[in-house]
């Protein structure tokens, strides 16, 4: 049964995409960012912090675990969490246009659409700058927007996946190291590493299973091996790292952060990225998740047959 629900949810975000309108990450969003404003004073901020993640995240997630165990109208819910929190489609829907603006040379609209979802500068970035950050956030989101959503679904159903996902936001929201957030987000940022921690070595090892060649694999989990300790993030490291060699991309390097130029660790081996290396992305992302929808489904059919 969780496989097909699993199937469903995914075939929604398939068909459907995000909501146009209202997007209830957006309502989540703005209902984080006021407990943010009243909460994040004083002196224990760390302790507020905490305090906010709880009354941001848990009655959500309790709403949905009390919803879901609602006959089958409860299964339906289930389905339908999975479907508001996972976003392949929308990785789709906000990199191909940038893809597509770099092949036709129209950098102007590149670097908009770039900055919509990257926090780097892009107002000089040039073809290959804009390809990298694509492709970096498309290898990136493929865990936090994809696979640890449809992970934590498998562990935990509907409630699982939205508590990942609302977790996951707030440590997009909150998990800066700047004077504002340094201690306020602190919680936010290491119970989002918890939770990705597994999530994400499974989309590199998926990363690395997919490379095209054995040559790709192999340098995949050279990549992931080496490089990924580098990272600041323990979680983002192992994925980008993978993807990156798997790809044969050269990714990471130096970036414009606030107008100041920083020089983070490499990732991946091989050249610099271009314009169809960012569709090369989302096809390895994309593949990711159909593998393991795959396995789910295959998993559920060996369950059912020996029982």
């Amino acid at each position: 049964m969780l496989a097909l629900l699993a199937l469903a949810g995914m075939t929604l975000d398939a068909l459907l995409g995000e909501t146009r309108r209202w997007h209830p990450l957006v309502g989540f969003g703005k209902w984080a960012n006021g407990i943010e404003r009243r909460l994040n004073c004083g002196t224990t901020r760390f302790w507020r912090g905490v305090l906010a993640w709880v009354l941001a995240v848990l009655p959500f997630s309790l709403l949905a675990l009390w919803l879901t165990g609602i006959g089958n109208t409860g299964l339906m819910l289930h389905a339908l969490l999975l479907y508001f929190c996972v976003g392949l489609r929308s990785l789709r829907e906000h990199t191909m246009p940038i893809a597509q603006a770099l092949a036709c040379g129209d950098l102007t609209q590149a670097r908009r659409l770039t900055a919509y979802i990257v926090s780097r500068d892009t107002q000089a970035a040039q073809e290959s700058d804009l390809s990298k950050a694509a492709a970096e956030s498309l290898l990136e989101n493929g865990n936090d927007a994809v696979f640890g959503t449809l992970f934590w679904f498998v562990i935990a159903g509907g409630p699982g996946a939205l508590l990942f996902r609302l977790a996951n936001t707030l440590d997009a929201m909150w998990g800066y190291r700047t004077p504002r957030f340094c201690a306020f987000g602190c919680f936010a940022a290491r119970f989002d590493d918890v939770l990705n921690w597994i999530p994400a070595r499974l989309t590199a090892l998926s990363y690395l299973l997919l490379g095209a060649t054995a040559a790709d694999k192999r340098r995949a989990w050279h990549c992931w091996r080496t490089q990924a300790p580098a990272w600041p993030s323990p979680n983002a490291g192992p994925v980008m790292a993978s993807g990156a060699g798997a790809l044969g991309l050269m990714l990471g390097g130096a970036a414009i952060y606030d107008g100041e130029l920083e020089q983070r660790p490499p990732l991946g081996a091989g050249r610099a990225a271009a314009a169809g290396d960012i569709v090369r992305a989302w096809r390895l992302v994309a593949a990711t998740a159909v593998l393991w929808v795959a396995v789910l489904i295959s998993c559920g059919a060996l369950a059912w047959f020996f029982r």
